[in-house]
């Protein structure tokens, strides 16, 4: 047999890695695939590094526009020097695109105002700005001012919240769009006191009658 010779280098006296997470594998076969003189050979060797880089990260692959992101990357790993490379989506990925940073998304001043009544209240508003007007919209209102007052309660619970509080951030966050009437809410706290006031059906009075039985 003969001598087998073994490259051994240190990963300081290596180039470094351009994204870690695919590992110096994949890196190793992107500059393979420069080599290739061959165009459509050079094509097909790149895809089959896609897929490689797609068994590496399964996880990923519910991440809209995977495919894209990892066409993006490995022409990233070549410095984008993989001519005649075209990706499935005809867009060829640029050095700017790496560049480019997400727009920045302000917190809506709203919801920092109303933190304390939770994100799914504006969802209920939404909701209630979209029903035409009438007793059932009226009642949805009702509905999401209780929630409201709940919600301030268990946010906060050594202060009282009054119904003409909850009816004026009700307007604000509705833009004035939504107005609480005052006969609904009170019905609603009506409501509210008699399924707190409500006695259990524990069977109390039966265990009483039997023992009493028992004592005679």
């Amino acid at each position: 047999m003969g001598e087998r010779e073994w490259s051994m280098a240190y990963n300081s006296e290596r180039d470094n890695l351009i994204i870690p997470e695919y590992g110096r594998h994949v890196q190793n076969l992107v500059e393979e695939a420069k080599l290739i003189e061959n165009p459509a050979e050079r094509q097909v060797f790149v895809e089959k590094i896609v897929d490689l880089m797609m068994q590496i990260h399964p996880q990923s692959r519910n991440i809209e526009d995977y495919i894209d992101k990892l066409w993006k990357h490995v022409f990233r790993i070549s410095n984008y020097d993989l001519e005649g490379v075209m990706p499935p989506n005809g867009v060829l990925p640029t050095s700017e695109d790496a560049a480019k940073r997400p727009e920045m998304i302000n917190y809506p001043e709203s919801e920092a105002k109303f933190r304390h009544y939770g994100h799914n209240v504006q969802h209920l508003i939404k909701k209630a700005i979209e029903m035409p007007e009438g007793p059932k919209r009226d009642g949805f209102v009702a509905v999401i001012a209780s929630y409201m007052k709940l919600a301030y309660r268990t946010w906060n619970k050594e202060h009282f919240v009054s119904d003409e509080v909850v009816k004026s951030d009700l307007e604000s966050l509705s833009n004035g769009k939504l107005v609480l009437k005052e006969e609904l809410m009170q019905e609603t706290n009506n409501n509210n006191n008699r399924r707190r006031k409500r006695p259990s059906n524990s069977g109390g009075g039966k265990r009483s009658r039997s023992s009493s039985r028992r004592r005679r």
